[in-house]
């Protein structure tokens, strides 16, 4: 990979302000400074030098989020926070506010959960894992908990786990359905329609006032992580996954 292009991976800056960076003899790989930006390295290898931190290449990065209610699964929105500026907040924590050499290019969240849902967010670069998530010829599950404003009677649970009509033409697969108590539930389901669980609940008489995301295939929501904080994956975590 160009050096430039590494530079720019790793959040260093922008091309131009890496080729500044390089030709002041401000970057080092592997030891030895790299002035042209053309220069071609083995990234898999590279140990980049910058401000005294040593950074090496990641082509990919997985967080989890639990996410908090008020913010949209989105990368960018002109009225609301986002997703993405809470994990930059959480990595500022980390690592102070110069997030240099911490790689953040492109990442975006896998799936939607609606702004007052709370939960399990992957956040991730990794196009490839995320198209296998949500493709809906994957079957992937997804679990929520859900709080109810009425009892959810076994009828309406039967009716959910069979799939109900959500708009005229809108029929939801069969899912799974776990009673707590009675205004408690977990519901398991294998699509990602609009408000989806909201309208499930909806079609059967119930509103739902507490809706928070579990897991997501073989990912669950780390139950000591607090709301609106993110860690990164565990090796073990992303192999499941992929």
């Amino acid at each position: 990979m160009r050096i430039d292009k590494l530079l720019c991976e790793l959040n260093i800056g922008s091309r131009s302000e890496v080729k500044v960076l390089l030709k002041k003899g401000l970057i080092t790989v592997n030891g030895e400074k790299l002035l042209k930006p053309e220069t071609k390295i083995d990234e898999k290898t590279a140990v980049v030098s910058y401000k005294g931190k040593e950074f090496r290449y990641q082509p990919f990065v997985y967080y989890m989020m639990n996410k908090p209610a008020g913010v949209v699964s989105a990368t960018e929105d002109s009225l609301s926070g986002t997703v993405l500026d809470v994990l930059a907040e959480n990595l500022k924590e980390i690592y102070g506010d110069d997030l240099s050499g911490v790689p953040i290019r492109d990442i975006f969240p896998v799936g939607r959960l609606d702004k007052d849902t709370v939960g399990l967010l992957l956040l991730t670069n990794d196009g490839e894992l995320a198209h296998n998530l949500l493709s809906p010829k994957k079957h992937v599950e997804k679990r929520y908990y859900v709080e109810t404003d009425l009892s959810i009677t076994r009828d309406a649970a039967d009716r959910l786990m069979k799939g109900v009509a959500i708009s005229e033409q809108e029929f939801t697969r069969e899912a799974k359905v776990e009673l707590l108590s009675d205004k408690e539930c977990i519901i398991a389901i294998t699509e990602g329609k609009f408000h989806q669980v909201k309208r499930m609940f909806q079609a059967v008489g119930l509103k739902v006032l507490y809706l928070k995301r579990i897991s997501m295939g073989s990912l669950f929501l780390d139950e000591t992580l607090p709301e609106g904080k993110v860690r990164e994956l565990t090796q073990e975590e992303v192999y499941r996954l992929c």
